[in-house]
């Protein structure tokens, strides 16, 4: 499988919030970098980050437009979007839309480096309105 492969089958288990599905394509020492250069490893702890994550925007989804490939790396290019919920209930005035790039490393068929280059104010004003 190529490493484009690789990486929109990856989009694919995002958008299906497949966790297991997620975990399955992570190599055993992944990295995740968020959008604030944050980092963090291992299949186990970004299963558990992606449940949290999709718990917080039950509706996300990632829709690429376009991709850049130089093997190993695989470079898509969108958005983001979502709803912001605290308790589970998706209020249409909480929904938000980010352009994103997002940098796959594929290793042995597994991404082993995800990152994502976003804005997160969108977000942060749903949260900063439900806090208030």
């Amino acid at each position: 499988m190529s490493a484009l492969e690789v990486a929109h089958r990856f989009v694919e288990r995002i958008n299906a919030h497949d966790l297991d599905g997620l975990a399955a394509l992570l190599t055993p020492d992944h990295r995740f970098i968020d959008s604030l250069g944050v980092e963090s490893g291992g299949r186990q702890t970004l299963r558990e980050g992606w449940h949290q994550y999709f718990r917080m925007v039950p509706d996300y989804r990632v829709e690429v437009v376009r991709a850049f490939v130089d093997e190993p790396e695989v470079i898509l290019v969108g958005a983001a979007r979502g709803t912001y919920t605290t308790d589970g209930q998706l209020d249409p005035s909480n929904a938000w839309s980010t352009p994103g790039v997002w940098r796959a490393r594929i290793r042995d068929e597994l991404v082993a480096e995800w990152q994502v280059y976003a804005d997160n104010e969108p977000i942060r004003r749903c949260m900063a309105r439900a806090s208030a």
